[in-house]
Protein backbone atom coordinates (compact mmCIF):
# COMPACT_ATOMS: atom_id res chain seq x y z
CA UNK A 1 0.00 0.00 0.00
CA UNK A 2 1.36 3.40 -0.90
CA UNK A 3 1.24 5.87 1.92
CA UNK A 4 2.07 9.55 2.25
CA UNK A 5 3.45 11.09 5.43
CA UNK A 6 1.79 14.42 6.07
CA UNK A 7 4.01 17.43 6.47
CA UNK A 8 2.95 21.02 7.15
CA UNK A 9 2.38 21.79 3.44
CA UNK A 10 0.22 18.74 2.67
CA UNK A 11 -1.63 19.12 5.96
CA UNK A 12 -2.61 22.70 5.03
CA UNK A 13 -3.75 21.47 1.60
CA UNK A 14 -5.97 18.88 3.28
CA UNK A 15 -7.28 21.15 6.04
CA UNK A 16 -10.67 21.65 4.42
CA UNK A 17 -13.63 19.31 5.01
CA UNK A 18 -14.56 19.13 1.33
CA UNK A 19 -11.02 18.30 0.23
CA UNK A 20 -10.79 15.49 2.75
CA UNK A 21 -14.13 14.10 1.56
CA UNK A 22 -13.13 14.35 -2.12
CA UNK A 23 -9.80 12.64 -1.51
CA UNK A 24 -11.52 9.95 0.55
CA UNK A 25 -14.02 9.23 -2.24
CA UNK A 26 -11.22 8.94 -4.79
CA UNK A 27 -9.25 6.62 -2.49
CA UNK A 28 -12.24 4.41 -1.70
CA UNK A 29 -14.16 4.34 -4.98
CA UNK A 30 -11.53 5.10 -7.59
CA UNK A 31 -11.34 7.72 -10.33
CA UNK A 32 -14.14 10.26 -10.81
CA UNK A 33 -14.89 13.58 -12.47
CA UNK A 34 -15.51 16.87 -10.68
CA UNK A 35 -19.15 16.70 -11.83
CA UNK A 36 -19.63 13.18 -10.48
CA UNK A 37 -18.01 14.06 -7.18
CA UNK A 38 -20.05 17.28 -6.93
CA UNK A 39 -23.27 15.26 -7.15
CA UNK A 40 -22.08 12.92 -4.42
CA UNK A 41 -21.07 15.65 -1.97
CA UNK A 42 -23.87 18.13 -2.75
CA UNK A 43 -21.64 20.91 -4.12
CA UNK A 44 -21.39 22.68 -7.46
CA UNK A 45 -18.97 21.25 -10.01
CA UNK A 46 -17.12 24.60 -10.00
CA UNK A 47 -16.47 24.39 -6.26
CA UNK A 48 -15.50 20.75 -6.52
CA UNK A 49 -13.18 21.48 -9.46
CA UNK A 50 -11.41 24.23 -7.52
CA UNK A 51 -10.79 21.96 -4.53
CA UNK A 52 -9.61 19.13 -6.79
CA UNK A 53 -7.06 21.48 -8.36
CA UNK A 54 -5.79 22.38 -4.86
CA UNK A 55 -5.34 18.69 -4.09
CA UNK A 56 -3.58 18.13 -7.42
CA UNK A 57 -1.28 21.14 -6.93
CA UNK A 58 -0.08 19.49 -3.71
CA UNK A 59 0.43 16.05 -5.24
CA UNK A 60 -2.44 14.40 -3.36
CA UNK A 61 -4.40 13.52 -6.50
CA UNK A 62 -3.55 13.30 -10.19
CA UNK A 63 -5.33 13.18 -13.50
CA UNK A 64 -6.36 9.70 -14.67
CA UNK A 65 -5.29 9.93 -18.30
CA UNK A 66 -6.74 6.55 -19.28
CA UNK A 67 -10.26 7.95 -18.78
CA UNK A 68 -12.09 10.97 -20.12
CA UNK A 69 -11.60 13.27 -23.08
CA UNK A 70 -10.76 16.93 -23.75
CA UNK A 71 -13.86 18.17 -21.94
CA UNK A 72 -14.03 15.61 -19.16
CA UNK A 73 -11.15 15.36 -16.68
CA UNK A 74 -10.96 12.31 -14.43
CA UNK A 75 -9.05 12.39 -11.14
CA UNK A 76 -7.54 9.64 -8.99
CA UNK A 77 -5.83 9.57 -5.61
CA UNK A 78 -2.03 9.57 -5.73
CA UNK A 79 -1.75 7.32 -2.68
CA UNK A 80 -3.85 4.96 -0.55
CA UNK A 81 -3.12 5.86 3.05
CA UNK A 82 -2.03 8.73 5.25
CA UNK A 83 0.67 8.63 7.91
CA UNK A 84 0.15 11.44 10.40
CA UNK A 85 2.65 11.68 13.21
CA UNK A 86 1.65 14.14 15.87
CA UNK A 87 5.28 14.66 16.91
CA UNK A 88 5.94 16.21 13.47
CA UNK A 89 3.70 19.13 14.47
CA UNK A 90 4.70 19.59 18.13
CA UNK A 91 5.46 23.28 18.62
CA UNK A 92 4.31 24.19 15.09
CA UNK A 93 1.78 26.91 15.91
CA UNK A 94 1.26 27.73 12.21
CA UNK A 95 -0.09 24.22 11.55
CA UNK A 96 -2.25 23.95 14.68
CA UNK A 97 -5.46 25.08 12.96
CA UNK A 98 -4.87 22.85 9.94
CA UNK A 99 -4.12 19.88 12.20
CA UNK A 100 -7.31 20.45 14.22
CA UNK A 101 -9.42 20.79 11.05
CA UNK A 102 -7.91 17.64 9.54
CA UNK A 103 -8.39 15.51 12.67
CA UNK A 104 -11.94 16.79 13.19
CA UNK A 105 -12.93 15.91 9.63
CA UNK A 106 -11.38 12.44 9.89
CA UNK A 107 -13.42 11.82 13.07
CA UNK A 108 -16.57 13.26 11.47
CA UNK A 109 -16.08 11.00 8.44
CA UNK A 110 -15.77 7.93 10.67
CA UNK A 111 -19.01 8.94 12.40
CA UNK A 112 -20.77 9.43 9.04
CA UNK A 113 -19.68 5.99 7.81
CA UNK A 114 -20.99 4.28 10.95
CA UNK A 115 -24.33 6.11 10.97
CA UNK A 116 -24.76 5.43 7.25
CA UNK A 117 -24.31 1.72 7.91
CA UNK A 118 -26.80 1.83 10.79
CA UNK A 119 -29.40 3.53 8.58
CA UNK A 120 -28.98 1.15 5.64
CA UNK A 121 -30.81 -2.13 5.07
CA UNK A 122 -28.22 -4.92 5.31
CA UNK A 123 -28.75 -8.68 5.34
CA UNK A 124 -29.14 -10.21 8.78
CA UNK A 125 -25.74 -11.94 8.56
CA UNK A 126 -24.06 -8.51 8.26
CA UNK A 127 -26.16 -7.04 11.06
CA UNK A 128 -25.09 -9.93 13.31
CA UNK A 129 -21.42 -9.60 12.29
CA UNK A 130 -20.80 -5.88 12.73
CA UNK A 131 -19.14 -4.56 15.85
CA UNK A 132 -19.47 -1.28 17.70
CA UNK A 133 -17.72 -1.52 21.02
CA UNK A 134 -16.50 0.89 23.65
CA UNK A 135 -14.09 -0.21 26.34
CA UNK A 136 -12.41 1.99 28.92
CA UNK A 137 -9.02 0.81 30.15
CA UNK A 138 -6.46 2.34 32.52
CA UNK A 139 -3.31 2.58 30.32
CA UNK A 140 -0.07 4.49 30.05
CA UNK A 141 0.90 6.20 26.76
CA UNK A 142 3.36 3.35 26.05
CA UNK A 143 0.66 0.73 26.61
CA UNK A 144 -1.71 2.58 24.28
CA UNK A 145 1.00 2.68 21.57
CA UNK A 146 1.59 -1.06 22.00
CA UNK A 147 -2.12 -1.79 21.79
CA UNK A 148 -2.40 0.38 18.63
CA UNK A 149 0.44 -1.59 17.01
CA UNK A 150 -1.14 -4.94 17.90
CA UNK A 151 -4.57 -3.88 16.62
CA UNK A 152 -3.09 -2.74 13.30
CA UNK A 153 -1.31 -6.11 13.04
CA UNK A 154 -4.65 -7.89 13.53
CA UNK A 155 -6.29 -5.79 10.80
CA UNK A 156 -3.33 -6.38 8.47
CA UNK A 157 -3.72 -10.15 8.99
CA UNK A 158 -7.10 -9.91 7.21
CA UNK A 159 -5.90 -7.67 4.35
CA UNK A 160 -6.16 -9.44 0.99
CA UNK A 161 -7.38 -8.77 -2.55
CA UNK A 162 -11.13 -8.43 -2.95
CA UNK A 163 -12.96 -11.58 -4.04
CA UNK A 164 -16.41 -12.17 -5.49
CA UNK A 165 -19.03 -12.06 -2.75
CA UNK A 166 -16.97 -9.75 -0.53
CA UNK A 167 -18.23 -6.49 0.88
CA UNK A 168 -15.76 -3.76 1.72
CA UNK A 169 -15.67 -3.59 5.52
CA UNK A 170 -14.69 -0.36 7.27
CA UNK A 171 -12.54 -0.85 10.35
CA UNK A 172 -12.14 1.99 12.80
CA UNK A 173 -9.70 1.90 15.66
CA UNK A 174 -9.80 4.65 18.24
CA UNK A 175 -7.91 4.93 21.46
CA UNK A 176 -7.62 8.15 23.40
CA UNK A 177 -7.66 9.35 26.99
CA UNK A 178 -10.61 11.11 28.54
CA UNK A 179 -10.57 13.60 31.36
CA UNK A 180 -11.94 12.23 34.60
CA UNK A 181 -13.42 14.03 37.56
CA UNK A 182 -11.49 13.07 40.66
Amino acid sequence: MTEIRLDAKTLRALAHPLRIRLLGLLQLDGPATATGLAQRVGESSGTTSWHLRQLADNGLIEQETALGNKRERWWKASYEGTDLRMEDFRGDDESAGALAAFLYEIAAGAYRRMTTFLAEDWAQEWRESFVMSTQELPLTPDELKAMRTELHEVVDKYRRPERQGDEIVVTQIQGFPRKTKR
